[in-house]
């Protein structure tokens, strides 16, 4: 276990223990917009704070709620809370996300962790991805389905002509609402899909879990899947999709 992962993981824990011991609501309560366009809440600030804490001596943090904090060659991408409408909901799936740049321009670790249940999981370079579990002492590679049911689509809510097209062709989903950790559990379900504008923030960790998969980034969409046709069947959907936008556009 290299020292940074470690950290990661220290950071994780005293988060996942000021959450188990309460915080009277003080932590839901709203603050102001964060560096990346979000209204930040103070269980945003805490947990970026704790980050600070245990990962500032490893180079300069960028975070989704403040931006660049502090100096270093490594650049760390931060998602203090990853699925924070979630976690002010009380709904169990939310959790933060880690990516650390090297001064050469590449990415060599990411670390995604699941407060809400404990898993969390890492990929450093030339090591398989590795989970385990929160104040646990062991790691393993992660499980794949062979015969996944379910897809993962985020964002779906601002997509009902998608939803109505995956619909018709038998193509289950579900919709969680925290991409990172969505990224991270790509290996166990059928897909995962993302529509819209994204950020940095949301998917630098992510994707970097989904090394040995099937991947497309698109400047509208980001696809990722252990089946290459099923990334062909949701692109082809997405085709239909902005064919029959245009179609409309041009009658209006």
């Amino acid at each position: 276990m290299n020292d940074f992962i470690q950290a990661c993981i220290d950071a994780n824990e005293e988060i996942a223990k000021a959450l188990e011991n309460g915080t009277e609501g003080i932590l839901f309560e709203k603050t102001d917009i964060g560096a990346g366009g979000d209204v930040s809440s103070r269980l945003d600030l805490f947990a970026e704070a704790v980050f600070i804490k245990h990962l500032g001596s490893f180079g300069r943090i960028e975070s989704e709620e403040s931006g660049a904090i502090g100096e270093g060659d490594s650049q760390i991408i931060i998602d203090p809370i990853d699925g924070s409408s979630n976690a002010l909901s009380l709904f169990p799936y939310y959790g933060t996300s880690v990516a650390r740049v090297n001064a050469e321009g590449i990415l060599d670790a990411a670390v995604v962790c699941n407060l809400a249940n404990g898993d969390i999981f890492f990929k450093v370079p030339g090591e398989v991805l590795q989970r385990g579990k929160l104040f646990g002492t062991g790691f393993q590679t992660p499980q794949i389905s062979p015969k996944s049911e379910i897809g993962l689509f985020e964002k779906a809510y601002a997509y009902p002509a998608m939803v109505a097209l995956m619909g018709a062709d038998g193509v289950k989903f579900r919709a969680p609402g925290a991409i990172a950790l969505s990224l991270a559990y790509a290996h166990t379900v059928s897909f995962v899909l993302f529509m819209g504008t994204f950020r940095i923030y949301d998917f630098a960790a992510g994707l970097a879990l989904c090394e040995s998969l099937e991947v497309v980034v698109e400047q509208d969409y980001v696809i990722v899947s252990k089946d290459k046709s099923m990334v062909e069947k949701l692109e082809t959907m997405i085709e239909k999709l902005k064919q029959l936008e245009e179609e409309r556009d041009g009658i209006q």
